[in-house]
């Protein structure tokens, strides 16, 4: 298990420093989450990747232990949230129009390409 954690945390390291290194945009846990998945296809491919904390399903039982608690890790940001109540209350209602508006705005834009994927694929199979 301390392995498995230990490689997931490498992943994300590696995947800071590819950011910070080459000057990406992207976060760098999406990098090294992107890391983990290239490794975790190779090791599906390859045989040989079959080491350590690769070996018996050892990063997904670590990140299933991660998930189950993923509760805790918005700990921190509830008591921030605590800690600026004075903001909140000055600027709520500006506060609730943003989070109103970007749920609106998500839904659209992922309605739209549902659309666009449905119809795409349905001219993919009709021209089958």
């Amino acid at each position: 298990m301390i392995a498995s954690l230990g490689l997931i945390l490498l992943c994300q390291l590696a995947g800071e420093a590819l950011v910070r290194g080459i000057g990406l945009t992207l976060p760098g846990p999406v990098v090294g989450l992107l890391l983990l998945l290239t490794l975790l296809l190779a090791r599906d491919k390859l045989s040989l990747l079959e080491v350590g904390p690769l070996r018996n399903d050892g990063i997904e039982k670590a990140a299933k232990v991660l998930l189950a608690n993923m509760s805790l890790m918005f700990v921190p940001a509830g008591v921030g949230v605590v800690q600026k109540l004075d903001l909140i209350a000055e600027h709520g209602l500006a506060i609730a129009g943003v989070l109103v508006g970007s749920v609106i705005i998500t839904l659209v834009v992922t309605m739209a390409t549902f659309l666009i994927a449905a119809r795409l694929m349905a001219r993919w199979r009709s021209s089958r």
